[in-house]
């Protein structure tokens, strides 16, 4: 199902790896404008590495929000039950940005998937609260995400930008796949767009204001920010869009 119903929503930043850290904090900041300075945090997709992984990722978030002078909000949601939990969605209202960090993006996505947390995102995103997600988290929020083993087989996301799926670090593991390969781990059930992001960059929509129509719907131009770039890849092989330039996202552009 496509979540983007609203004019109103605010920008979408699918980042390659770098969240929280000071080489990204431009494009925190750029996300947090004009919005309340209520920072609210979810790293869900690291909960299976256990609690010393999770202390790391709050630590580092809160790092980030006092560098940004805002309000940390630690949304602690390690499994479906937290989800469900009515405390946990409360904290997420009134966000000005809600970050899902990195680790497991199948933990991240099965576990938000249908909830109250998920939901109260949704909600907070429609009434124009931005939303990032790095790594792991770029992954869920997309339509889906590639398996790199034989057979071929991609996991669905949440659907939030349902025209993208992302390889994040595509600089570190994807550059180095042949483009066959790339074709093969592009193949999904959906008409999505693979999508290679850096790391320490990240593909935006709906920074500069307002979307054309719906959020990643057609016609509308998402930047590329930061210290690298992102990659299309298709049939056609790969295409660059470097730091700086933007680039339309067809609703469909099966790989």
């Amino acid at each position: 199902m496509t979540e983007n119903s609203s004019t109103d929503t605010g920008p979408v930043a699918l980042v390659g790896s770098g969240e929280y850290l000071p080489v990204l904090e431009f494009l925190e900041r750029a996300l947090l404008a004009g919005r309340p300075p209520r920072y609210v945090q979810l790293a869900t997709a690291a909960a299976p590495e256990g609690p010393a992984s999770l202390a790391r990722w709050h630590a580092l978030g809160a790092d980030a929000a006092r560098r940004l002078g805002v309000e940390q909000v630690v949304v602690p949601v390690g499994d479906r039950d937290g989800a469900q939990d009515p405390a946990n969605a409360a904290l997420v209202a009134g966000a000005g940005l809600v970050y899902l960090s990195g680790g497991n993006p199948t933990h991240l996505t099965e576990t938000l998937r249908g909830t109250r947390v998920w939901q109260a995102i949704v909600e907070a995103w429609r009434a124009g609260g931005a939303l990032a997600g790095c790594s792991a988290g770029a992954m869920a929020l997309s339509a889906g995400f590639p398996g790199f083993r034989r057979p071929w087989r991609s996991s669905a996301g949440l659907g939030l930008v349902p025209v993208v799926r992302v390889i994040p670090h595509f600089d570190r593991f994807g550059a180095r796949l042949p483009d066959v390969a790339l074709r093969g781990v592009g193949r999904g059930d959906d008409d999505a767009l693979l999508v290679g992001i850096d790391e320490q960059t990240a593909l935006v929509g709906g920074l500069d204001g307002g979307w054309e129509s719906e959020p990643a719907g057609p016609g509308n131009a998402w930047q590329v920010l930061g210290r690298q770039s992102a990659w299309l890849l298709g049939a056609g092989g790969r295409t660059r869009v470097a730091a700086g330039e933007n680039v339309v996202l067809p609703v469909s552009a099966a790989a």
